[in-house]
Formats: structure tokens, sequence, C-alpha cells
């Protein structure tokens, strides 16, 4: 499995890339996963809903399933926030690709996601696990750089620089143990 993230402060368009990512992926054939972080009240589920009421009830975990999809729902008795790594393990082993969506401060190669027009910093300069950038504004970086730039609305060219990258991009569970 490869794995990649995007880093980005909120708005610069980091749902809207991987979510472009995605499908452009799947049509090469590549089975595509993602991970997201999220803030700390998110809720997948509704109250009244059979299994609301089992979390409410206590349950530790709940595992709801059909023929089309799987969804679980654990609940930590403490603010427990999960690692990256503990979320991959967590996936499906015949996936392609995860795309790491937030966890900002992880070791894992990121693609920081900046737009000029957002006013915020830049962490590339500061980040080495900072590989590419992916921006509408190359002109405008504020600092020199030799990483990758890829143009942030053409999601192919970021897939096709990922595919071309290659090894760069595997995962190793050992390595995170």
């Amino acid at each position: 499995m490869k794995v990649v993230g995007f880093a980005g402060f909120s708005g610069s368009g980091k749902t809207t890339l991987v979510e472009r990512l995605i499908p452009a992926l799947r049509l090469k054939g590549l089975r595509v996963s993602v991970v997201k972080h999220a803030h700390h009240h998110f809720d997948i589920d509704h109250p009244g809903k059979d299994t609301h009421r089992h979390r409410e009830a206590g349950a530790f975990e709940v595992v709801v399933a059909s023929d089309k999809r799987l969804a679980l729902m654990r609940e930590f008795e403490v603010a427990n926030p999960p690692s990256v790594h503990h979320l991959l393990a967590e996936l499906y082993e015949g996936v392609d690709w995860v795309l790491v969506e937030g966890f900002k401060d992880s070791d894992l190669q990121k693609i920081e996601v900046w737009r000029a027009a957002s006013g915020k910093p830049a962490r590339y300069p500061d980040d080495d696990f900072i590989i590419a950038v992916a921006t509408d504004s190359p002109g405008q970086l504020p600092a020199s750089t030799q990483l990758q730039v890829l143009d942030l609305n053409d999601p192919d060219a970021v897939a096709d620089w990922l595919l071309s990258q290659g090894p760069r991009f595997d995962y190793s569970f050992e390595n995170y143990a």
C-alpha cells in the first residue's frame, strides 16, 4: 500500500484535491482509501437509529454492515487521539493508495496544499515531511523551494506525479510498530 498525506490550513483546498484525486486514481484501476482527521465532536450516527441507541447504552464498539457498506464506531472512555499509523492499520489490506487528509504533524510524507489568497503561512519551509506543494499560485510561494510544485487545479497531473514516484510512498507497518 502507498500512503501520502495532504496538509494545509482550513480552507486551503485539501478536501477538494483529495476528492478529485480519488476518481483520477480509480480510473487507473487503483483501489483508494482515505484517512481523515476530524474535530473532537464529529459523529456519523444519529439519535433514534439502532446503532446510536447501542452506543448510548454503553457499547465500546458498534459495527453496522450491509452487503454494500461497513462502518465501525468506537467510543473512547477517555480522550485518546489515535495516531495516523493506528488508523492505517485498521484499513483493508487490499488497498493500493491511502490519501491522508489532516494529521499535519505526522511523520508521513505529505503534499502541502497552499493558496496565497488564504493569507496563511506555508508549512513547507519548516516541515521535513512535506515533499511537494500543490498550489494555485506558484509565483507567490513565500519561500524558494526545491520541492516539486504541483498545480492544485489539475488532479490528473497530481495523480500522475504520485504514480511516477512509485516506491517513495510504499508504507510499511513494521516501521511504525
